[in-house]
């Protein structure tokens, strides 16, 4: 238990340290709003000059100097929803996309025109809401429970997969490499808020995707090995028995370093997210810090869940759920991946008009995330059902 106590303080330290008054140069999201309106009216002026570069670039001062700087789109994400904070993001790239092919004059201008409606929208959404303590409160919880979801599943199904296999000593590692990660959390939201411009933002999303990309090829190697240690485990008390000399140096690596990247994917976002919710706070601070209390010890209540569960559960079936959750869960590191490029301008956005976004699921209307997203999923099918037949082929005689 002193290790998830661990990981709490270290949230709390690690938010406390990097607390930013950004938001409070502005009096309301309106204002706000209305600054980057004149900097998006700007850039169409440019635009009809015929310099599409440059008004791209006043594009990206709205988005990565106000947008995200100052909480913006981590305060719709908390209060209004992620999908609309994705359908927002998603507009900013659409109008450079435009820019870049250089679009009719009028077609420019609706895009635009669209954008300063939706972030009005917002604006008008989010002053409209009066402060209050069970608001902020959920708020803080929310963003809490959320961030740390994703992580705690990862960390959790791997610590209840060696405690569930007799590796109680191989979870060390995995721990270590969870606090590892909350700690250079810490470090790295210290870089992003001594940065100030655009390139700060960009090079923020360019990070958070490059570390979801590595986190999606540890996940698909770290559920593979573990489909493939099923079949044996269940029906074999022989290989169950040995399983310990089954976790090699490699495979330990591979365990550890998903739990970190899981971690510290979420940790530093987390630390925007609380930077934004409490420049915005004016008199309920305590429960900020209350709502992060409250979603930490739950955090822990889902960690412990997993753990008893898994300890009742037969071992083919844990071991064969275990790695389809990662499975799924690198399935939605690719899409969010990929999103944080498209918002580094790394890679561009093809929309899909029948696509719906899901946030929680990494699922976005675009080429870009659903054609890898697909076929990693048909690659993990096909790579499951070849492990499965594999392990019957090698199915030990004496448990048929």
């Amino acid at each position: 238990m002193h290790k998830k106590l661990v990981l709490s303080i270290l949230v709390v330290l690690m938010i406390s340290l990097v607390s930013s008054p950004a938001f409070a140069a502005f009096a309301s999201w309106n204002e706000i709003v209305d600054n980057m309106r004149d900097v998006i009216n700007q850039s169409y002026e440019t635009y009809l000059t015929g310099d599409s570069e440059t008004a791209k670039e006043q594009v990206d001062t709205a988005y990565f100097g106000y947008y995200e700087k100052l909480g913006f789109e981590k305060t719709v994400m908390a209060y209004i929803s992620g999908a609309r904070a994705a359908k927002v993001e998603y507009q900013f790239s659409f109008i450079k996309k435009a820019m870049t092919n250089h679009a009719p004059n009028n077609e420019v201008k609706q895009a635009l025109d669209l954008l300063v409606q939706y972030l009005r929208e917002d604006a008008n959404q989010l002053d409209g809401k009066e402060e209050s303590a069970l608001g902020v409160f959920l708020g803080s919880l929310l963003i809490i429970v959320r961030e740390g979801f994703e992580a705690i599943l990862v960390v959790g199904a791997i610590v209840a997969y060696l405690l569930k296999s007799g590796n109680k000593k191989s979870t060390k590692p995995v721990y270590w490499g969870a606090i590892l990660a909350l700690g250079l959390s810490v470090v790295m939201a210290f870089i992003l808020n001594a940065l100030t411009g655009n390139a700060s933002g960009q090079g923020q999303e360019i990070l958070e995707g490059a570390t979801m990309l590595v986190a999606v090829v540890v996940l698909f190697y770290v559920s593979n090995w573990m489909v493939s240690k099923a079949e044996s485990e269940a029906w074999s008390s022989y290989i169950e028995g040995k399983v310990q000399s089954s976790i090699t140096k490699g495979s330990m690596f591979s365990l550890a370093f998903a739990a970190f990247l899981a971690v510290f994917r979420e940790g530093a976002e987390t630390i925007l997210f609380y930077q934004a919710l409490l420049a915005q706070t004016q008199s309920y601070i305590n429960m900020v810090w209350l709502g992060l209390g409250i979603g930490a010890v739950l955090l822990v209540v889902i960690y412990i869940l997993i753990r008893v569960v898994s300890f009742r559960l037969p071992l083919k079936p844990f071991f064969l759920g275990t790695s389809v959750l990662l499975f799924l869960m690198s399935v939605t590191f690719l899409g969010n991946g990929i999103k944080e490029l498209q918002e580094g301008n790394l890679i561009g956005v093809t929309p899909v008009s029948f696509v719906g976004t899901v946030d929680i699921l990494g699922i976005y209307p675009n080429l870009e995330t659903l054609i890898p997203q697909i076929l990693l999923l048909a690659a993990t099918i096909i790579t499951f059902v070849v492990q499965l037949k594999r392990n019957k082929r090698f199915r030990p005689s004496a448990a048929v």
